[in-house]
């Protein structure tokens, strides 16, 4: 290990709390009341109730999301027998690996115990505490056995890791494989190079997957396991062949797939190209792979190669599924973790890798676009989809095997709390994404020579949020799509220079031309604006070929207002726009107004842009709670500024609108906090209530929050949402990210309906 990585590693261990991983209450704590809930006399209650009913343990105490990882530290990582305290550092990394992956607690228990049925005895003893087991780096052939006694004896998931984790990631990896090759899993010859539990529980999962026991060769540090070995254990003797080979390098002649879980560097160039048509290599000895990405690449142009780096395509890594095979078994109340669950695992990793990549994983790659292909067999660990496809497919596995305990009815409201569990989204854009796909429209795209707006156009597409229409030109466009292996077929590409006859062209012009003949605007210059862009898209919308339209990713804000102010203009009740921007926040959806257009807004301004906010929130299926935000609190500021305007707008607010619950003006904390507001300014008509809507009496200051606020990773925004227009124009920021462009979009096609 390079110096300055070994240094970074004991940093990281050591500096300011001890270790990686620490309990944090769930409940409250802060009284003297509370304490006596948590302890007694309270919690007398709930240990009566789990003394009648043991079943009752899932619904008082955190045992339904507890998994213990367990070790001896007998076979730590590529460290070998170094003890349990010193196994102690990955146990509680895997704990962590549990909780940011899928939200699942973990106490590591590191056990000083090398006798096989006294350390059995000491698991079931400690297993009531927990829900699940996961064994982690026990050596073999001792681990074969303390798993399978361990699965008879106890009624909650049992799973070692070391064992299953590698062979469901790599099995994956096969399934895809031979897609891309075309082979048959019954034709295969199979080499591999290990027989310790990874290697073990990889064969044996592939021969449940159909691979044949007689193609199977391994070998273990001594050779080929055949007729002529002796001393061989139980394990081994399993998988003796009957073919007269003695090494690794006989083996390897004709194959199709190598298996390596043992050392690097045993497996040469010259191995891999006696190897059948089309050879698939998992090479996966940590961290040097039997064979260098680079050196089994260069020997065949036609090989599927895979290891255990992540700086190679193709990476198994076993956090792609023990944290989520667990979630689903913890979340029916499995009892245990069987084949069946296992082989589910396997064929939704396998499915993951063939759906469309999103931008943030793209983007942890550093990657433009990831696409399946023989470089791309494995999804990649940071993948965020894995909890909510894998987690389904194993709990659905239990309960279809009758080992589910607590079956679940609704699929995708247990899928949204999945992904709500990692605040991977926020359950407002997920309520918005659900409600386009109810009856996705036509939207246009002004911005299509760019690549991120063609990704985004592809994923709307795969999730049917909307019908992309795309503007630009053709073959610049089809450059990009071919570049980047995008799935674009059949979606209209409209050439504003050269597809549009001069019959359309002049019938949109005429169109322009009588909304803006008495503001200076020629007939000459209706036709000239019909070769711009975003005149062309907003004049689609006006004339129904569109529903909505998206442009702004490459040009300045002001200058892509201006067209969608002339083609589609401003609601008649308000006469102008305002910016909203949503900020997903711990605490839910903060709206913030207005961020983008109104530089110092009149009192009736603000009243209006009020309005069109409430209106907004509430096609969300919000109730509105608006506070008027400035410096000052309820007529405290005696002077001129804009205190003063937003005290007058509630004024017309509270006259006009009485059943708006709005209030101000007051300070943002005031605001936030309904339970201060409460205590100092009873009379407010917000009440106790959290503000949800803040309206800013000029542009800077809200424009200045919602920056700081994404900058600092406080919030994430959304927007900015165009308010006022008479139909669906929304305006991205320039160089919005893909997943920035999907979500205008989204809440383009909800306006659009």
């Amino acid at each position: 290990m390079p110096k300055s990585l070994k240094e970074d590693a004991l940093t990281y261990h050591q500096c300011g709390r001890p270790g990686k991983i620490e309990v944090i209450p769930t409940k409250p704590h802060h009284t003297q009341y509370d304490l006596s809930l948590a302890y007694s006399p309270g919690v007398a209650e709930p240990c009566l109730e789990i003394n009648k009913d043991k079943s009752n343990a899932y619904k008082y105490t955190a045992k339904g999301n507890l998994v213990a990882v367990i070790s001896n530290g007998t076979a730590v990582l590529g460290l070998g027998d170094i003890g349990p305290e010193a196994g102690k550092p990955v146990m509680e990394g895997k704990g962590l690996l549990f909780k940011i992956f899928a939200d699942i607690d973990v106490f590591d228990i590191e056990i000083d115990q090398k006798d096989t049925s006294k350390f059995i005895e000491v698991v079931k003893a400690i297993s009531p505490t927990f829900g699940g087991i996961n064994l982690e780096d026990i050596k073999a052939p001792e681990c074969f056995e303390i798993e399978d006694k361990l699965k008879e004896e106890l009624d909650i998931p049992v799973f070692h890791d070391d064992q299953h984790g590698t062979a469901i990631i790599s099995a994956a990896g096969l399934i895809n494989a031979l897609e891309l090759n075309g082979k048959k899993t019954e034709d295969l010859k199979v080499v591999v190079n290990g027989a310790g539990a990874s290697a073990v529980s990889c064969i044996r999962l592939y021969i449940s997957l159909g691979v044949k026991k007689e193609n199977v060769i391994m070998l273990d540090s001594r050779g080929v396991l055949n007729k002529k070995r002796t001393g061989l254990n139980k394990i081994k003797q399993e998988f003796i062949t009957s073919r007269d080979v003695d090494t690794l390098e006989e083996a390897m002649k004709g194959a199709d797939v190598f298996l390596g879980l043992s050392i690097g560097n045993v497996v040469s160039k010259d191995m891999v190209k006696s190897m059948a048509k089309d050879p698939i290599v998992f090479a996966m000895a940590n961290p040097n792979p039997e064979i260098s990405y680079p050196d089994a690449t260069a020997a065949r142009d036609d090989i599927i190669m895979a290891t255990g780096r992540s700086d190679y395509p193709n990476q198994v890594n076993n956090v792609l599924g023990f944290p989520f095979i667990f979630r689903g078994a913890l979340d029916v109340r499995s009892h245990s973790i069987n084949e069946e669950m296992k082989i589910a695992a396997v064929k939704a990793i396998a499915s993951l890798a063939k759906e469309y990549v999103p931008e943030l994983v793209t983007k942890a790659y550093n990657q433009q676009n990831i696409v399946f292909g023989k470089e791309y067999i494995i999804p990649k660990p940071l993948d965020p989809r894995l909890i909510s496809t894998v987690a389904p497919a194993v709990a659905k596995a239990a309960m279809d095997t009758g080992v589910a305990r607590k079956p679940i009815k609704d699929w995708e409201t247990y899928k949204s709390e999945l992904n709500s569990r990692l605040g991977l989204e926020n359950k407002l854009i997920m309520a918005i994404r659900d409600k386009a796909k109810q009856n996705p429209k036509k939207v246009v795209f002004a911005d299509a020579t760019n690549f991120k707006v063609l990704k985004a156009a592809q994923f709307i597409c795969t999730q049917k949020l909307a019908h992309p229409i795309l503007l630009g030109n053709k073959k610049e466009i089809q450059k990009i799509i071919d570049e980047n292996s995008l799935q674009l077929d059949g979606i209209p590409i409209i050439d504003i220079f050269k597809d549009v006859t001069k019959k359309k062209r002049e019938q949109f012009a005429k169109i322009l031309f009588e909304k803006r003949q008495r503001k200076g605007m020629s007939f000459v210059d209706a036709v000239e604006k019909t070769y711009n862009r975003d005149y062309y898209g907003c004049l689609m919308v006006e004339t129904g070929e569109a529903d909505a339209f998206i442009s702004g990713l490459s040009r300045k804000y002001a200058d892509t207002i201006k067209p969608a102010l002339h083609v589609i203009g401003t609601k008649k009740e308000f006469n102008h726009i305002a910016g909203m921007y949503i900020m997903l926040t711990k605490k839910g959806p903060l709206f913030l107004a207005d961020t983008t257009v109104n530089f110092d807004p009149s009192p009736q301004t603000l009243a209006d842009t009020t309005l069109l906010v409430a209106n907004e929130v509430k096609r969300f299926n919000l109730e509105p709670r608006i506070a008027m935000v400035s410096y000052s609190n309820f007529g405290a500021f005696k002077g001129k500024g804009s205190p003063i305007r937003a005290r007058e707008a509630v004024k017309l607010l509270h006259e006009k609108h009485p059943n708006l619950i709005v209030d101000g003006e007051m300070q943002a904390n005031y605001a936030l906090n309904g339970k201060l507001r409460a205590k100092k300014f009873p009379f407010t008509k917000l009440k106790d209530m959290d503000a949800n809507v803040l309206v800013f009496p000029n542009l800077s200051s809200g424009n200045i929050l919602y920056k700081v606020l994404n900058e600092v990773g406080t919030a994430k925004a959304i927007g900015p949402i165009l308010l006022g227009m008479n139909k669906p124009i929304h305006i991205l920021q320039m160089e919005s990210s893909v997943r920035e462009i999907v979500n205008m979009v989204a809440i383009a096609a909800v306006d659009a309906q």
